[in-house]
């Protein structure tokens, strides 16, 4: 159920059995912390996974938390609650996926929590595989093995290890590939 007061918004949880999940939201440019601030303010639970990056500035350099992956962060609230998120300014829209808001499983926030805790956040960074691209896989079966991206199906990759004259599908969070030059 949600309380609106025009100086207080907050979000009140009057049932323990409503189901909460974890929905993908889309903020302006440059707001997420500020956006995910606010929303915890409203007792909204939110997360904007920030990494360290070392930014230079013509006197000095400095290590800063950013985002992770720009413009999005994190909302766990039950479906009667989604709308109460508009109630920042900093929030566009929610993102979609095959007609429904994009809903992140537990297991996938932990593991995000668990790269930015467990590896160095200077080699953390969001890629997107496009068609014809060449990556090099770094793991499994065919480790240093050099293919061709032939399309993205949802979470699997398809590829070409022209070499070998083989086309694989596997599975996105299987696979460790790089960009290959």
């Amino acid at each position: 159920m949600d309380t609106h007061n025009k100086d207080n918004l907050t979000i009140s949880h009057t049932s323990e059995n409503s189901t909460r999940s974890w929905y993908v939201i889309y903020t302006k440019p440059r707001h997420e912390k500020k956006a995910a601030e606010m929303l915890q303010s409203m007792g909204i639970e939110a997360y904007c996974p920030l990494k360290l990056q070392t930014k230079q500035w013509s006197d000095r350099k400095k290590i800063v938390e950013v985002p992770l992956f720009n413009s999005y962060l994190f909302v766990n609230i039950t479906e009667a609650n989604r709308a109460a998120v508009f109630a920042v300014s900093s929030v566009v829209r929610y993102i979609y996926w095959c007609g429904a808001p994009a809903i992140v499983r537990n297991q996938e926030i932990a593991e995000i929590k668990r790269w930015l805790n467990d590896f160095d956040h200077d080699v953390l960074e969001v890629d997107h595989y496009k068609a014809e691209q060449k990556v090099r896989i770094l793991s499994g079966s065919f480790i240093n093995q050099e293919a061709k991206i032939v399309k993205q199906q949802g979470k699997h990759l398809v590829m070409t290890l022209e070499g070998l004259g083989l086309v694989l599908r596997v599975k996105l969070d299987q696979m460790i590939l790089e960009r290959a030059e």
